[in-house]
């Protein structure tokens, strides 16, 4: 009797670490919680990308509008297949987009940023990461909607695109832009 458990055991585990693995079959890999949700966001200065003509932001310029703080990078492939809809997402007049350019030389930022284009309202270089730590990111790209309190209501992990921002991002911003009409 001893002997067929020593032969069933491996059998179990492997069927358990099968079950385990198909119950995460179809889970949206795009929803890494964040613990900064519904909290204000983090206290940062950042400076600008160096020989670039913007200025960095702080904290106090997410105040009294509705934000989008995206995090990118010149080396991030997903970055440049966002950063299209980027352009055209900076047009609306409902949400600012502010950028933190994440662990990346000026000269790459800013050839980036004359190859595809700036939809962001400041930049702010983040070469150590350690705004981008006190954030909660994970990767690049990642993006943060602040309303305009100052508080991270909604966090978008991967590129934006339009499917994701009508479907995820646009809830999120009449939400805040429901709760200011109310207050």
């Amino acid at each position: 009797m001893k002997r067929i458990w020593i032969y069933l055991l491996p059998l179990i585990i492997t069927g358990g670490l099968f079950a385990l693995f198909a119950s995460q079959i179809n889970k949206d890999p795009n929803l890494l919680p964040s613990a900064l949700l519904n909290k204000p966001a983090p206290q940062f200065e950042l400076a600008g990308i160096e020989g670039h003509n913007q200025s960095g932001f702080s904290t106090q310029d997410l105040m009294g509008q509705i934000t989008l703080v995206n995090v990118f990078a010149s080396w991030c492939v997903p970055c440049r297949d966002e950063h299209e809809f980027l352009i055209a997402l900076a047009k609306r007049s409902d949400v600012k987009i502010y950028g933190i350019n994440y662990n990346d030389q000026p000269e790459n930022a800013r050839q980036f940023l004359a190859e595809l284009g700036n939809p962001y309202a400041a930049i702010g270089a983040d070469r150590n990461r350690r705004v981008s730590l006190d954030w909660g990111v994970y990767g690049v790209p990642e993006s943060y909607l602040v309303n305009q309190d100052g508080m991270i209501v909604y966090k978008h992990t991967g590129p934006i695109n339009a499917q994701s921002f009508e479907q995820d991002v646009v809830p999120a911003i009449e939400k805040a832009l429901d709760t200011l009409s109310t207050s």
